[in-house]
Protein backbone atom coordinates (compact mmCIF):
# COMPACT_ATOMS: atom_id res chain seq x y z
CA UNK A 1 0.00 0.00 0.00
CA UNK A 2 1.42 3.36 -1.05
CA UNK A 3 2.28 6.01 1.55
CA UNK A 4 0.35 9.21 0.84
CA UNK A 5 2.54 12.32 0.80
CA UNK A 6 0.95 15.75 0.74
CA UNK A 7 3.75 18.03 -0.43
CA UNK A 8 3.39 21.61 0.76
CA UNK A 9 4.59 24.56 -1.27
CA UNK A 10 7.30 25.25 1.31
CA UNK A 11 8.57 21.66 1.00
CA UNK A 12 8.74 21.96 -2.76
CA UNK A 13 10.54 25.31 -2.64
CA UNK A 14 13.00 24.02 -0.03
CA UNK A 15 13.87 21.02 -2.21
CA UNK A 16 14.33 23.26 -5.25
CA UNK A 17 16.59 25.67 -3.35
CA UNK A 18 18.82 22.90 -1.94
CA UNK A 19 19.15 21.43 -5.41
CA UNK A 20 20.46 24.76 -6.68
CA UNK A 21 23.15 24.59 -3.98
CA UNK A 22 24.09 20.96 -4.66
CA UNK A 23 26.99 20.00 -6.90
CA UNK A 24 26.07 17.64 -9.71
CA UNK A 25 22.71 16.31 -10.81
CA UNK A 26 19.71 16.18 -8.48
CA UNK A 27 17.65 13.09 -9.19
CA UNK A 28 13.91 12.87 -8.57
CA UNK A 29 14.56 10.60 -5.58
CA UNK A 30 17.01 13.08 -4.04
CA UNK A 31 14.58 15.94 -4.55
CA UNK A 32 11.83 13.85 -2.95
CA UNK A 33 13.99 13.11 0.11
CA UNK A 34 14.65 16.82 0.55
CA UNK A 35 10.93 17.55 0.40
CA UNK A 36 10.21 14.76 2.89
CA UNK A 37 12.80 16.18 5.30
CA UNK A 38 11.12 19.57 5.17
CA UNK A 39 7.68 18.02 5.61
CA UNK A 40 8.90 15.98 8.59
CA UNK A 41 9.55 19.16 10.58
CA UNK A 42 6.18 20.54 9.52
CA UNK A 43 4.58 17.40 10.95
CA UNK A 44 6.23 17.82 14.34
CA UNK A 45 9.28 15.61 13.80
CA UNK A 46 12.86 16.67 14.36
CA UNK A 47 14.22 14.54 11.52
CA UNK A 48 13.33 12.14 8.73
CA UNK A 49 13.99 8.47 9.44
CA UNK A 50 15.14 6.95 6.17
CA UNK A 51 14.10 3.50 7.35
CA UNK A 52 10.46 4.66 7.32
CA UNK A 53 10.64 5.13 3.54
CA UNK A 54 13.24 2.68 2.24
CA UNK A 55 11.69 0.13 -0.14
CA UNK A 56 8.36 1.95 0.14
CA UNK A 57 6.01 3.30 -2.52
CA UNK A 58 4.94 6.93 -2.16
CA UNK A 59 1.89 8.46 -3.75
CA UNK A 60 2.53 12.09 -4.72
CA UNK A 61 0.17 14.15 -6.86
CA UNK A 62 -1.41 10.99 -8.25
CA UNK A 63 1.93 9.44 -9.16
CA UNK A 64 3.50 6.47 -7.41
CA UNK A 65 7.23 6.64 -6.68
CA UNK A 66 9.16 3.58 -5.54
CA UNK A 67 12.08 4.38 -3.26
CA UNK A 68 15.20 2.19 -3.21
CA UNK A 69 16.55 0.20 -0.26
CA UNK A 70 18.12 1.84 2.79
CA UNK A 71 21.73 1.31 1.72
CA UNK A 72 21.07 2.96 -1.66
CA UNK A 73 19.39 5.94 0.03
CA UNK A 74 22.40 6.37 2.31
CA UNK A 75 24.85 6.27 -0.61
CA UNK A 76 22.74 8.74 -2.59
CA UNK A 77 22.67 11.27 0.23
CA UNK A 78 26.33 10.80 1.18
CA UNK A 79 27.32 11.63 -2.38
CA UNK A 80 25.76 15.10 -2.24
CA UNK A 81 27.68 18.22 -1.25
CA UNK A 82 24.73 19.67 0.69
CA UNK A 83 24.47 16.63 3.01
CA UNK A 84 27.00 16.42 5.84
CA UNK A 85 27.91 14.20 8.73
CA UNK A 86 27.21 15.40 12.30
CA UNK A 87 29.47 18.35 13.17
CA UNK A 88 29.84 19.30 9.49
CA UNK A 89 28.21 22.63 8.71
CA UNK A 90 26.07 21.64 5.71
CA UNK A 91 22.40 22.46 4.95
CA UNK A 92 21.36 18.94 5.99
CA UNK A 93 22.86 16.35 8.32
CA UNK A 94 22.69 12.55 7.94
CA UNK A 95 23.70 10.71 11.10
CA UNK A 96 24.90 7.12 11.45
CA UNK A 97 21.41 5.92 12.41
CA UNK A 98 19.96 7.08 9.09
CA UNK A 99 18.26 10.21 10.42
CA UNK A 100 18.17 13.11 7.99
CA UNK A 101 18.01 16.54 9.65
CA UNK A 102 17.77 20.11 8.55
CA UNK A 103 21.03 21.42 10.03
CA UNK A 104 19.27 23.85 12.35
CA UNK A 105 17.23 21.09 13.98
CA UNK A 106 20.22 18.78 14.29
CA UNK A 107 22.02 21.62 16.10
CA UNK A 108 19.02 22.26 18.38
CA UNK A 109 18.88 18.59 19.33
CA UNK A 110 22.62 18.20 19.86
CA UNK A 111 22.93 21.38 21.94
CA UNK A 112 19.95 20.50 24.12
CA UNK A 113 21.28 17.00 24.74
CA UNK A 114 24.69 18.40 25.72
CA UNK A 115 23.14 20.94 28.12
CA UNK A 116 20.80 18.41 29.76
CA UNK A 117 23.56 15.84 30.19
CA UNK A 118 25.91 18.39 31.70
CA UNK A 119 23.31 19.58 34.17
CA UNK A 120 22.21 16.05 35.05
CA UNK A 121 25.83 15.20 35.88
CA UNK A 122 26.56 18.35 37.90
CA UNK A 123 25.92 18.84 41.59
CA UNK A 124 24.07 22.05 42.35
CA UNK A 125 25.64 22.78 45.71
CA UNK A 126 26.50 21.44 49.13
CA UNK A 127 24.21 21.31 52.13
CA UNK A 128 24.26 20.34 55.75
CA UNK A 129 22.50 17.04 55.12
CA UNK A 130 21.18 16.74 58.68
CA UNK A 131 19.49 20.12 58.45
CA UNK A 132 18.25 19.38 54.92
CA UNK A 133 16.68 16.06 55.90
CA UNK A 134 14.93 17.80 58.76
CA UNK A 135 13.58 20.43 56.41
CA UNK A 136 12.39 17.78 53.94
CA UNK A 137 10.56 15.91 56.70
CA UNK A 138 8.94 19.15 57.87
CA UNK A 139 7.67 20.13 54.42
CA UNK A 140 6.73 16.58 53.41
CA UNK A 141 5.29 15.23 56.68
CA UNK A 142 3.06 12.60 55.07
CA UNK A 143 5.76 11.08 52.90
CA UNK A 144 5.51 7.48 54.05
CA UNK A 145 5.76 4.48 51.77
CA UNK A 146 7.60 4.17 48.49
CA UNK A 147 5.10 5.84 46.18
CA UNK A 148 4.07 8.79 48.34
CA UNK A 149 7.77 9.41 49.05
CA UNK A 150 8.32 10.50 45.46
CA UNK A 151 7.46 14.15 46.09
CA UNK A 152 10.08 14.29 48.84
CA UNK A 153 12.54 12.52 46.54
CA UNK A 154 11.84 15.07 43.80
CA UNK A 155 12.63 17.89 46.21
CA UNK A 156 15.90 16.24 47.25
CA UNK A 157 16.96 15.82 43.62
CA UNK A 158 16.05 19.44 42.83
CA UNK A 159 18.27 20.70 45.63
CA UNK A 160 21.24 18.45 44.92
CA UNK A 161 21.35 18.52 41.10
CA UNK A 162 21.23 21.13 38.37
CA UNK A 163 18.53 19.19 36.51
CA UNK A 164 15.29 17.80 37.91
CA UNK A 165 12.41 16.49 35.77
CA UNK A 166 9.10 15.87 37.54
CA UNK A 167 6.42 14.15 35.48
CA UNK A 168 2.94 13.17 36.57
CA UNK A 169 -0.69 13.37 35.58
CA UNK A 170 -3.21 15.93 36.83
CA UNK A 171 -3.64 15.86 40.57
CA UNK A 172 -0.34 14.13 41.39
CA UNK A 173 1.04 17.14 43.26
CA UNK A 174 3.54 18.62 40.82
CA UNK A 175 2.73 22.22 41.74
CA UNK A 176 2.63 21.68 45.51
CA UNK A 177 5.97 19.88 45.23
CA UNK A 178 7.64 22.70 43.37
CA UNK A 179 6.37 25.32 45.85
CA UNK A 180 8.05 23.35 48.62
CA UNK A 181 11.22 23.06 46.53
CA UNK A 182 11.35 26.85 46.20
CA UNK A 183 10.81 27.20 49.95
CA UNK A 184 13.70 24.79 50.61
CA UNK A 185 16.01 26.70 48.27
CA UNK A 186 15.21 30.01 49.92
CA UNK A 187 15.65 28.53 53.40
CA UNK A 188 19.08 27.09 52.64
CA UNK A 189 20.52 29.85 50.45
CA UNK A 190 18.79 32.83 52.06
CA UNK A 191 15.81 34.74 50.74
CA UNK A 192 18.00 37.48 49.27
CA UNK A 193 20.66 35.22 47.78
CA UNK A 194 18.75 32.91 45.46
CA UNK A 195 16.77 34.14 42.47
CA UNK A 196 13.99 31.93 41.15
CA UNK A 197 12.03 32.33 37.89
CA UNK A 198 8.88 30.44 36.99
CA UNK A 199 7.68 30.15 33.41
CA UNK A 200 5.19 28.30 31.22
CA UNK A 201 4.72 27.97 27.45
CA UNK A 202 1.39 29.89 27.43
CA UNK A 203 -0.12 32.85 29.23
CA UNK A 204 -3.09 30.82 30.41
CA UNK A 205 -0.82 28.21 31.97
CA UNK A 206 1.13 31.03 33.64
CA UNK A 207 -2.04 32.45 35.20
CA UNK A 208 -3.08 29.00 36.46
CA UNK A 209 0.34 28.30 37.97
CA UNK A 210 0.36 31.68 39.68
CA UNK A 211 -3.08 31.05 41.19
CA UNK A 212 -1.95 27.62 42.40
CA UNK A 213 1.21 29.04 43.96
CA UNK A 214 -0.76 31.64 45.86
CA UNK A 215 -3.16 28.97 47.07
CA UNK A 216 -0.38 26.68 48.34
CA UNK A 217 1.88 29.26 50.01
CA UNK A 218 -0.18 30.04 53.13
CA UNK A 219 -0.19 26.39 54.25
CA UNK A 220 3.57 25.89 53.94
CA UNK A 221 5.36 24.91 57.13
CA UNK A 222 8.05 27.55 56.87
CA UNK A 223 8.71 31.10 58.07
CA UNK A 224 6.69 34.06 56.90
CA UNK A 225 9.92 35.54 55.52
CA UNK A 226 10.34 32.56 53.18
CA UNK A 227 6.67 32.61 52.18
CA UNK A 228 6.94 36.27 51.21
CA UNK A 229 10.12 35.59 49.23
CA UNK A 230 8.54 32.86 47.08
CA UNK A 231 8.00 34.53 43.69
CA UNK A 232 4.39 35.23 42.83
CA UNK A 233 5.14 36.21 39.25
CA UNK A 234 4.86 33.59 36.49
CA UNK A 235 5.59 34.53 32.88
CA UNK A 236 5.66 32.84 29.51
CA UNK A 237 9.00 31.39 28.45
CA UNK A 238 9.11 33.87 25.58
CA UNK A 239 8.65 36.78 27.97
CA UNK A 240 11.25 35.38 30.36
CA UNK A 241 13.78 35.20 27.53
CA UNK A 242 12.80 38.64 26.25
CA UNK A 243 11.20 38.71 22.83
CA UNK A 244 12.80 41.10 20.35
CA UNK A 245 10.63 43.00 17.91
CA UNK A 246 10.69 41.61 14.35
CA UNK A 247 13.15 38.89 15.33
CA UNK A 248 13.07 35.20 16.16
CA UNK A 249 15.90 35.75 18.63
CA UNK A 250 15.64 36.60 22.32
CA UNK A 251 17.31 39.16 24.55
CA UNK A 252 18.72 36.44 26.79
CA UNK A 253 21.04 33.81 25.36
CA UNK A 254 24.38 32.16 26.12
CA UNK A 255 26.01 35.56 25.61
CA UNK A 256 23.52 37.31 27.91
CA UNK A 257 22.34 34.67 30.38
CA UNK A 258 19.26 34.89 32.53
CA UNK A 259 20.10 36.25 36.01
CA UNK A 260 18.32 33.43 37.85
CA UNK A 261 19.78 30.67 40.01
CA UNK A 262 16.80 28.35 39.45
CA UNK A 263 14.41 28.31 36.50
CA UNK A 264 11.21 26.28 36.78
CA UNK A 265 9.13 25.41 33.70
CA UNK A 266 5.59 24.10 34.12
CA UNK A 267 3.57 22.37 31.37
CA UNK A 268 6.88 21.33 29.81
CA UNK A 269 5.17 18.82 27.49
CA UNK A 270 3.95 21.79 25.44
CA UNK A 271 7.44 23.21 24.86
CA UNK A 272 8.80 22.61 21.37
CA UNK A 273 12.48 21.86 20.70
CA UNK A 274 13.45 25.35 19.39
CA UNK A 275 12.01 27.09 22.47
CA UNK A 276 13.47 24.54 24.89
CA UNK A 277 16.98 24.95 23.54
CA UNK A 278 16.60 28.75 23.57
CA UNK A 279 15.77 28.52 27.27
CA UNK A 280 18.48 25.96 28.10
CA UNK A 281 21.11 28.03 26.28
CA UNK A 282 20.16 31.15 28.23
CA UNK A 283 20.74 29.55 31.66
CA UNK A 284 23.78 30.44 33.72
CA UNK A 285 26.23 27.52 33.86
CA UNK A 286 25.45 27.12 37.58
CA UNK A 287 21.66 27.48 37.30
CA UNK A 288 19.19 24.74 38.15
CA UNK A 289 16.56 23.74 35.61
CA UNK A 290 13.38 22.11 36.93
CA UNK A 291 10.89 20.78 34.37
CA UNK A 292 7.30 19.91 35.35
CA UNK A 293 4.81 18.25 33.06
CA UNK A 294 2.72 15.29 32.05
CA UNK A 295 4.61 13.16 29.56
CA UNK A 296 1.36 11.51 28.41
CA UNK A 297 -0.25 14.74 27.26
CA UNK A 298 -0.15 16.05 23.73
CA UNK A 299 3.22 17.42 22.73
CA UNK A 300 3.78 20.86 21.25
CA UNK A 301 2.11 21.58 17.93
CA UNK A 302 5.61 22.54 16.75
CA UNK A 303 8.58 20.24 16.24
CA UNK A 304 9.61 17.79 18.92
CA UNK A 305 8.28 15.88 21.91
CA UNK A 306 11.02 17.02 24.25
CA UNK A 307 9.55 16.07 27.61
CA UNK A 308 8.53 12.65 26.31
CA UNK A 309 12.05 12.02 24.96
CA UNK A 310 13.64 13.16 28.22
CA UNK A 311 11.39 10.93 30.33
CA UNK A 312 11.89 7.94 28.03
CA UNK A 313 15.66 8.37 28.25
CA UNK A 314 15.62 8.77 32.02
CA UNK A 315 13.46 5.78 32.84
CA UNK A 316 14.56 3.50 30.04
CA UNK A 317 18.22 3.13 30.90
CA UNK A 318 20.21 3.15 34.11
CA UNK A 319 23.19 4.14 31.97
CA UNK A 320 21.84 7.59 31.24
CA UNK A 321 22.81 10.39 33.64
CA UNK A 322 19.18 11.52 33.40
CA UNK A 323 18.06 8.47 35.34
CA UNK A 324 18.97 10.11 38.63
CA UNK A 325 17.30 13.40 37.64
CA UNK A 326 13.87 11.93 36.98
CA UNK A 327 10.85 11.50 39.24
CA UNK A 328 7.50 10.11 38.10
CA UNK A 329 4.65 11.10 40.44
CA UNK A 330 1.84 8.54 40.46
CA UNK A 331 -0.32 9.03 43.54
CA UNK A 332 -3.38 11.08 42.52
CA UNK A 333 -4.76 13.59 45.00
CA UNK A 334 -7.54 14.89 42.75
CA UNK A 335 -9.45 11.78 41.74
CA UNK A 336 -10.85 9.50 44.44
CA UNK A 337 -9.75 5.87 44.59
CA UNK A 338 -11.62 3.98 41.91
CA UNK A 339 -12.42 7.17 39.99
CA UNK A 340 -13.71 6.47 36.50
CA UNK A 341 -11.58 9.23 34.98
CA UNK A 342 -8.41 7.86 36.58
CA UNK A 343 -9.18 4.29 35.50
CA UNK A 344 -9.96 5.16 31.91
CA UNK A 345 -6.93 7.45 31.69
CA UNK A 346 -4.67 4.58 32.74
CA UNK A 347 -6.24 2.26 30.15
CA UNK A 348 -5.89 4.88 27.41
CA UNK A 349 -2.21 5.49 28.27
CA UNK A 350 -1.58 1.75 28.06
CA UNK A 351 -3.28 1.54 24.65
CA UNK A 352 -5.94 -0.84 26.03
CA UNK A 353 -8.80 0.27 23.81
CA UNK A 354 -11.14 -2.57 24.76
CA UNK A 355 -10.68 -1.96 28.47
CA UNK A 356 -11.05 1.82 28.09
CA UNK A 357 -14.27 1.42 26.09
CA UNK A 358 -15.68 -1.10 28.56
CA UNK A 359 -14.97 1.28 31.45
CA UNK A 360 -16.59 4.15 29.59
CA UNK A 361 -19.73 2.16 28.93
CA UNK A 362 -19.92 0.63 32.40
CA UNK A 363 -22.58 1.99 34.74
CA UNK A 364 -20.29 1.18 37.67
CA UNK A 365 -17.77 3.88 36.79
CA UNK A 366 -18.16 7.17 38.61
CA UNK A 367 -18.04 10.36 36.55
CA UNK A 368 -17.62 8.91 33.05
CA UNK A 369 -20.26 8.55 30.35
CA UNK A 370 -20.44 7.27 26.79
CA UNK A 371 -22.76 8.08 23.91
CA UNK A 372 -22.62 7.03 20.29
CA UNK A 373 -21.88 10.03 18.11
CA UNK A 374 -25.15 11.41 16.69
CA UNK A 375 -25.45 11.85 12.90
CA UNK A 376 -24.53 15.34 11.79
CA UNK A 377 -28.18 16.20 11.01
CA UNK A 378 -29.18 15.31 14.59
CA UNK A 379 -26.18 16.79 16.41
CA UNK A 380 -27.65 20.17 17.29
CA UNK A 381 -30.89 18.63 18.56
CA UNK A 382 -29.03 16.13 20.74
CA UNK A 383 -26.79 18.87 22.11
CA UNK A 384 -29.65 21.03 23.41
CA UNK A 385 -29.95 19.53 26.90
CA UNK A 386 -26.19 19.39 27.49
CA UNK A 387 -25.64 22.95 26.29
CA UNK A 388 -28.39 24.48 28.41
CA UNK A 389 -27.37 22.49 31.49
CA UNK A 390 -23.73 23.41 30.97
CA UNK A 391 -24.00 27.11 30.20
CA UNK A 392 -27.19 28.57 31.65
CA UNK A 393 -25.62 29.08 35.09
CA UNK A 394 -22.87 31.44 33.93
CA UNK A 395 -25.28 33.30 31.63
CA UNK A 396 -27.50 34.06 34.64
CA UNK A 397 -24.59 35.34 36.75
CA UNK A 398 -25.04 38.71 38.44
CA UNK A 399 -21.45 39.89 37.98
CA UNK A 400 -18.53 39.32 35.60
CA UNK A 401 -16.47 37.61 38.32
CA UNK A 402 -19.33 35.21 39.00
CA UNK A 403 -19.76 34.57 35.27
CA UNK A 404 -16.05 33.80 34.83
CA UNK A 405 -16.04 31.39 37.75
CA UNK A 406 -19.19 29.57 36.60
CA UNK A 407 -18.01 29.36 32.99
CA UNK A 408 -15.12 27.13 34.05
CA UNK A 409 -17.56 24.44 35.25
CA UNK A 410 -18.27 23.05 31.76
CA UNK A 411 -16.66 22.92 28.35
CA UNK A 412 -17.19 21.18 25.03
CA UNK A 413 -13.97 19.79 23.52
CA UNK A 414 -13.41 18.64 19.96
CA UNK A 415 -10.52 17.01 18.19
CA UNK A 416 -10.95 19.23 15.13
CA UNK A 417 -11.38 22.89 14.24
CA UNK A 418 -13.41 22.44 11.07
CA UNK A 419 -16.20 20.22 9.80
CA UNK A 420 -19.63 19.47 11.32
CA UNK A 421 -18.02 18.09 14.49
CA UNK A 422 -15.33 20.75 14.68
CA UNK A 423 -15.07 23.74 16.99
CA UNK A 424 -16.35 26.34 14.53
CA UNK A 425 -19.55 24.43 13.79
CA UNK A 426 -20.07 23.49 17.43
CA UNK A 427 -19.78 27.09 18.59
CA UNK A 428 -22.35 28.12 16.01
CA UNK A 429 -24.71 25.36 17.16
CA UNK A 430 -24.31 26.35 20.81
CA UNK A 431 -25.15 29.97 20.00
CA UNK A 432 -28.28 28.85 18.15
CA UNK A 433 -29.37 26.66 21.08
CA UNK A 434 -28.77 29.37 23.69
CA UNK A 435 -30.51 32.01 21.57
CA UNK A 436 -33.60 29.83 21.15
CA UNK A 437 -33.63 29.33 24.93
CA UNK A 438 -33.51 33.15 25.33
CA UNK A 439 -30.22 32.91 27.22
CA UNK A 440 -28.23 35.06 24.76
CA UNK A 441 -29.10 37.62 22.08
CA UNK A 442 -26.40 37.21 19.43
CA UNK A 443 -27.49 40.00 17.09
CA UNK A 444 -23.78 40.73 16.64
CA UNK A 445 -20.49 39.17 17.67
CA UNK A 446 -20.43 41.54 20.65
CA UNK A 447 -23.31 40.18 22.73
CA UNK A 448 -23.59 39.92 26.50
CA UNK A 449 -22.27 36.61 27.76
CA UNK A 450 -20.16 35.76 24.71
CA UNK A 451 -17.15 33.72 25.88
CA UNK A 452 -13.86 34.67 24.24
CA UNK A 453 -10.69 32.67 23.62
CA UNK A 454 -7.60 34.75 22.83
CA UNK A 455 -5.56 33.09 20.07
CA UNK A 456 -2.40 35.25 19.96
CA UNK A 457 -0.07 36.77 22.53
CA UNK A 458 -0.50 40.50 23.14
CA UNK A 459 2.06 41.63 25.69
CA UNK A 460 0.89 45.25 25.64
CA UNK A 461 -2.59 44.15 26.78
CA UNK A 462 -1.22 41.36 29.00
CA UNK A 463 -3.42 38.87 27.15
CA UNK A 464 -2.05 35.59 25.87
CA UNK A 465 -2.92 32.71 23.61
CA UNK A 466 -5.41 30.57 25.54
CA UNK A 467 -6.78 33.27 27.86
CA UNK A 468 -10.56 33.05 28.30
CA UNK A 469 -12.83 36.02 28.91
CA UNK A 470 -16.51 36.96 28.82
CA UNK A 471 -18.33 40.00 27.46
CA UNK A 472 -20.33 41.53 30.31
CA UNK A 473 -21.83 44.94 31.15
CA UNK A 474 -19.43 47.15 33.06
CA UNK A 475 -21.34 49.04 35.74
CA UNK A 476 -18.48 51.52 36.16
CA UNK A 477 -18.78 52.44 32.45
CA UNK A 478 -22.52 52.94 32.43
CA UNK A 479 -23.30 49.37 31.45
CA UNK A 480 -21.13 49.28 28.32
CA UNK A 481 -19.98 45.80 27.32
CA UNK A 482 -16.41 45.01 28.31
CA UNK A 483 -14.35 41.86 27.97
CA UNK A 484 -13.59 40.59 31.48
CA UNK A 485 -10.65 38.29 32.23
CA UNK A 486 -9.39 36.70 35.42
CA UNK A 487 -6.31 38.46 36.74
CA UNK A 488 -3.30 36.56 38.15
CA UNK A 489 -3.88 38.12 41.59
CA UNK A 490 -7.31 36.49 41.81
CA UNK A 491 -9.28 39.55 40.75
CA UNK A 492 -10.67 40.47 37.34
CA UNK A 493 -9.74 43.04 34.73
CA UNK A 494 -11.75 44.56 31.91
CA UNK A 495 -10.70 45.36 28.34
CA UNK A 496 -12.67 47.40 25.80
CA UNK A 497 -13.76 44.98 23.03
CA UNK A 498 -12.12 47.09 20.34
CA UNK A 499 -8.72 46.63 22.01
CA UNK A 500 -8.86 42.85 22.15
CA UNK A 501 -6.25 40.84 20.23
CA UNK A 502 -7.40 38.16 17.77
CA UNK A 503 -9.94 35.91 19.48
CA UNK A 504 -12.79 33.47 18.86
CA UNK A 505 -15.93 32.18 20.56
CA UNK A 506 -15.14 29.67 23.31
CA UNK A 507 -18.15 27.48 24.11
CA UNK A 508 -16.25 24.72 22.31
CA UNK A 509 -12.49 24.49 21.96
CA UNK A 510 -10.01 22.03 20.55
CA UNK A 511 -8.37 19.53 22.86
CA UNK A 512 -5.02 21.10 21.92
CA UNK A 513 -6.21 24.53 23.09
CA UNK A 514 -7.55 23.06 26.32
CA UNK A 515 -4.10 22.01 27.55
CA UNK A 516 -3.32 23.66 30.85
CA UNK A 517 -7.04 24.06 31.66
CA UNK A 518 -9.34 22.32 34.12
CA UNK A 519 -13.13 22.13 34.04
CA UNK A 520 -15.59 20.48 36.41
CA UNK A 521 -17.32 18.69 33.54
CA UNK A 522 -16.23 17.98 29.97
CA UNK A 523 -18.11 16.83 26.88
CA UNK A 524 -15.62 15.56 24.27
CA UNK A 525 -16.67 14.81 20.68
CA UNK A 526 -14.62 12.74 18.25
CA UNK A 527 -15.34 12.90 14.50
CA UNK A 528 -17.04 9.95 12.77
CA UNK A 529 -13.99 9.04 10.68
CA UNK A 530 -10.41 8.39 11.71
CA UNK A 531 -7.80 11.12 11.13
CA UNK A 532 -4.09 11.41 11.92
CA UNK A 533 -4.83 13.76 14.80
CA UNK A 534 -6.83 11.15 16.73
CA UNK A 535 -4.37 9.48 19.11
CA UNK A 536 -4.28 8.16 22.65
CA UNK A 537 -2.49 11.35 23.72
CA UNK A 538 -5.39 13.44 22.47
CA UNK A 539 -7.96 11.21 24.22
CA UNK A 540 -5.93 11.29 27.45
CA UNK A 541 -5.52 15.07 27.34
CA UNK A 542 -9.26 15.58 26.84
CA UNK A 543 -10.17 13.13 29.60
CA UNK A 544 -7.88 14.72 32.14
CA UNK A 545 -9.20 18.25 31.60
CA UNK A 546 -12.20 17.12 33.69
CA UNK A 547 -12.08 17.25 37.47
CA UNK A 548 -15.40 15.54 38.21
CA UNK A 549 -17.05 14.08 35.11
CA UNK A 550 -16.41 13.52 31.41
CA UNK A 551 -18.70 12.36 28.63
CA UNK A 552 -17.42 11.13 25.28
CA UNK A 553 -19.49 11.11 22.11
CA UNK A 554 -17.83 8.94 19.47
CA UNK A 555 -18.14 5.81 17.40
CA UNK A 556 -16.61 2.72 18.98
CA UNK A 557 -14.33 2.06 16.03
CA UNK A 558 -12.91 5.59 15.92
CA UNK A 559 -12.38 5.67 19.68
CA UNK A 560 -10.62 2.29 19.76
CA UNK A 561 -8.35 3.09 16.82
CA UNK A 562 -7.38 6.39 18.47
CA UNK A 563 -6.46 4.66 21.74
CA UNK A 564 -4.32 2.13 19.86
CA UNK A 565 -2.52 4.90 17.98
CA UNK A 566 0.42 6.52 19.75
CA UNK A 567 2.12 9.66 18.52
CA UNK A 568 5.54 8.75 17.17
CA UNK A 569 7.63 11.83 16.60
CA UNK A 570 10.98 11.15 14.98
CA UNK A 571 14.04 12.48 16.77
CA UNK A 572 17.42 11.40 18.02
CA UNK A 573 17.16 13.15 21.39
CA UNK A 574 16.35 10.03 23.41
CA UNK A 575 19.30 8.13 21.89
CA UNK A 576 21.64 11.05 22.58
CA UNK A 577 20.54 11.22 26.21
CA UNK A 578 20.80 7.46 26.75
CA UNK A 579 24.17 7.13 25.02
CA UNK A 580 26.13 10.38 25.47
CA UNK A 581 29.01 9.01 23.38
CA UNK A 582 26.82 9.46 20.31
CA UNK A 583 27.15 13.23 20.50
CA UNK A 584 30.04 15.61 20.55
CA UNK A 585 30.29 18.10 23.40
CA UNK A 586 32.71 20.32 21.56
CA UNK A 587 31.47 23.87 20.93
CA UNK A 588 30.49 24.69 17.39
Amino acid sequence: MAIMFQERAIDRHFATFICTQTDGECSAIFRLLLSLASAAVGNGNICLNLSDYADQTLSLDGNEIVLPDLDTLHKLLRSKSTIGMPEEHRPLVLDMAGRLYLYRYWRYERDLAVTLLQKASTAAGTFDETILQGSLSRLFPESTGEKSNRQKNAASIALHQQLCVISGGPGTGKTSTVVKIVALLLEHYGVLKHRVAMATPTGKAAARLKASLNAFKPALDCSDEVKLAIPDDVVTIQRLLGTLSASSRFRHSARNPLPYDTVIVDEASMVALPLMIALASALKPTARLILLGDRNQLASVEAGAVLGDICSAGEGSHLSPLNSSMVMLEKNYRFQAGSGIAGISRAVNAGLDGEALALLKSSDQDGVFWQELPPREDLQRVLVKKVIEGYQSYLKAASPSEALERFESFRILSALRDGPYGVSSLNSSVETILARASLIKPESRGYQGRPLLVTVNDYSMRLFNGDTGILFPDIESGGALKAFFSAPDGGIRSIPPERLPIHETAYAMTVHKSQGSEFDRVLMLLPPVDTDILTRELIYTGLTRAKHSVEIWASEGVFCRAVRKKIERRSGLKDALVTPSLISTSPS
